[in-house]
């Protein structure tokens, strides 16, 4: 009886590990990311070396702040459409959240800039968006380069 107990809370041990490492995984996988892209903007933007030390942080709680606002929006959704196989989802009420998540987004983006602004010359700032848009580009060639070739539709 005592080895089955124990047996059964190791499982449950190994299980919540297996758990914490798989979130673990994942902050790593954006993490390395955020890393990536500053290190693109770097270097796209030929940030000089006292312009890395000023912005990085700021660049960073921006990133972080972005991503756990889209973290959130996207439980909220996916929390709304397996309920929707039961129940008629509340579109007036995903409606007003997908606005709502667009405003916080677009706020999140004015104090950035505004950070940005004090931090960096106009040029500077300039070249930095311009690096930005061009690593988002990227992020859309490269997942559209993995992805299968679509097969031909019969006709």
């Amino acid at each position: 009886m005592k080895t089955i107990r124990y047996m059964l809370v190791s499982l449950f041990i190994l299980m919540g590990l297996s758990s914490q490492a798989q979130d673990h995984e994942k902050f790593q996988k954006i993490e390395d990311m955020h890393n990536q892209k500053w290190q693109f903007l770097v270097d796209k933007a030929q940030l000089t070396p006292d312009d890395v030390a000023k912005v990085e942080s700021v660049f960073m709680s921006y990133e972080k702040s972005v991503w756990q606002l889209h973290q959130q929006n996207h439980e909220f959704f996916i929390n709304a459409m397996k309920n929707a196989k039961k129940v008629k989802p509340n579109f007036a009420e995903l409606n007003d959240r997908y606005v709502e998540f667009e405003f916080k987004e677009a706020q999140l983006f004015k104090n950035y800039h505004m950070q940005l602004r004090k931090l960096l010359a106009p040029e500077t700032l300039f070249n930095y968006y311009k690096a930005e848009r061009e690593f988002k580009r990227k992020l859309l060639q490269d997942f559209h380069d993995r992805r299968p070739p679509e097969k031909p539709r019969p006709q």
